[in-house]
């Protein structure tokens, strides 16, 4: 019987036929080996680069200069989780926004929200405490590290004078560059801040020199290693806000009402 078969034209055809899906079978195996492989680099790149970032030296911590009692009682300071707070004096909500400034849907975010978290602020309704992190220096192109500058610039112009931050942050997500374009100069990154008032020649030497990048890439590890997946993520009083609370009104609406 099995001679027959193998003299048989059909039967030919029906062995090919088994041949050709077992390779199909096997090319599907090998691709989704790939794909795992892949997955696993990725994952011991991820833990390699933190455990490095471990060894570091933090470098030196930010803080936020005195400033003079201004008309609107506006401070600043530094939390311990490396944040930027923005607030008055007795605010009684925390609106805590974990952002990256090469992050689009940060932008979105931002240019969505900007005025109600500078509105909160004015009120004394709310603090706002800005984690910028920088987990997307991949995606400044080339070897830029977008990300990461960027982040070192927010602690340089927080730590001049908190008062022209929220507007200093607004403006840097107006010209947030594309994807992998290469992200901003260091010279555009110290005129963003001279258009915003950070005329101090010791501003623009901190943007230049990185002076803060050790506490930024810390500030990054301790962000990722307390269960940030993703930016923007956006917690009011600590509890996490998602999808349609983060709609203008709706977000608006969530910080008075926590703030009454």
């Amino acid at each position: 019987m099995n001679s027959k078969v193998s003299r048989n034209p059909r039967g030919k055809n029906a062995l090919a036929s088994v041949k050709g899906t077992d390779r199909k079978r096997t090319i599907l195996i090998q691709v989704g080996v790939a794909v795992v492989l892949i997955g696993l680099i990725a994952a011991i790149g991820i833990s390699i680069a933190v455990r490095s970032a471990e060894k570091n030296d933090p470098g030196p911590t930010p803080a936020i200069a005195a400033q003079p009692a201004t008309p609107d009682g506006v401070t600043g300071s530094i939390t311990d989780n490396g944040s930027i707070r923005i607030s008055k004096p007795g605010a009684k909500t925390v609106v805590r926004v974990v952002a990256d400034l090469q992050c689009p849907a940060c932008q979105a975010f931002e240019a969505a929200n900007s005025q109600a978290l500078e509105d909160a602020v004015a009120s004394g309704n709310a603090a706002v405490e800005y984690n910028i992190i920088a987990f997307l220096d991949p995606n400044s192109g080339g070897n830029t590290r977008y990300s990461s500058r960027a982040a070192n610039a927010a602690y340089c112009v927080a730590g001049s004078d908190p008062t022209k931050f929220q507007p200093w942050l607004a403006n840097m997500y107006k010209q947030q560059p594309p994807e992998g374009a290469g992200g901003l100069p260091n010279d555009k990154l110290v005129q963003i801040a001279k258009d915003n008032g950070y005329t101090d020649p010791a501003v623009a030497q901190c943007i230049t020199d990185d002076k803060y990048d050790k506490y930024v890439q810390k500030v990054t590890k301790d962000a990722l290693n307390s269960g940030i997946h993703q930016t923007p993520t956006i917690f009011v009083n600590g509890q996490q806000l998602q999808g349609q609370d983060l709609m203008p009104d709706t977000f608006k609406q969530k910080i008075e009402a926590v703030a009454k």
